[in-house]
């Protein structure tokens, strides 16, 4: 095992927004087939907070996350999905990585820096393609991925945080009339917290531990 792990912290959704998230990964891959679909190694999630940690002390990093979630009533999230929308894959010109925007209510923020907080200890930098999940089918970690998680907090938590279901690939094109189509919000609640080890572009790979709501 690589001495450092590069992990994700993450909300599971309910049944509802799996659903949603599955109806639209459909549909990625009807414009991409060679996108990846939403399965084992592709779990539908809410990331809460990315960050390289030292693979040694990951099971007191679960005991950390154990500790905030005695403290907080996870039922009580508020996520509602608002819009798909996307950003270029400069890997891969004319197509970009879509996800369904959640927009959290602030106890979801309050959570996020409470787990910053308790896993502060064990948090590295200087992560390298070692600390994720590498497979037969993405067997490369892009750069692009490696500094996203080098730099999670500050630049996309807190004030910057920017909740979302990835969903997949899909042409630029064809994104523009699928963002143009009426979006119906859904409002849903979290099925429970999971911690997985990443993929490239920061699918949820590998599942390590789970708290059930």
């Amino acid at each position: 095992m690589s001495d450092l792990t590069a992990i994700d912290i993450l909300i599971d959704p309910d049944q509802a927004m799996v659903s949603r998230a599955k109806a639209a990964n459909a549909r990625m891959l009807e414009s991409v087939p060679s996108g990846f679909a939403l399965d084992e190694h592709h779990q539908p999630h809410i990331t809460t907070l990315q960050r390289y940690v030292r693979s040694a002390d990951l099971t007191q990093i679960f005991d950390a996350v154990q500790d905030v979630l005695e403290s907080v009533d996870v039922g009580s999230l508020a996520l509602t999905a608002v819009a798909l929308r996307h950003m270029a894959v400069d890997a891969i010109p004319g197509v970009g990585l879509t996800g369904i925007v959640v927009k959290p209510g602030p106890e979801v923020l309050d959570f996020q820096a409470k787990l910053i907080d308790s896993i502060r200890p064990f948090t590295e930098s200087g992560g390298t393609a070692e600390a994720y999940v590498r497979t037969e089918a993405e067997p490369d970690i892009n750069q692009a991925t490696i500094d996203y998680i080098e730099r999670y907090v500050p630049e996309h938590s807190g004030d910057n945080y920017l909740a979302h279901v990835t969903v997949g690939v899909a042409k630029l094109d064809e994104l523009e009339v699928l963002e143009a189509e009426p979006f119906e919000q859904l409002t849903f609640a979290p099925a429970g917290i999971s911690v997985y080890q990443l993929g490239n572009n920061g699918t949820a790979a590998k599942h390590l531990k789970s708290w059930t709501n």
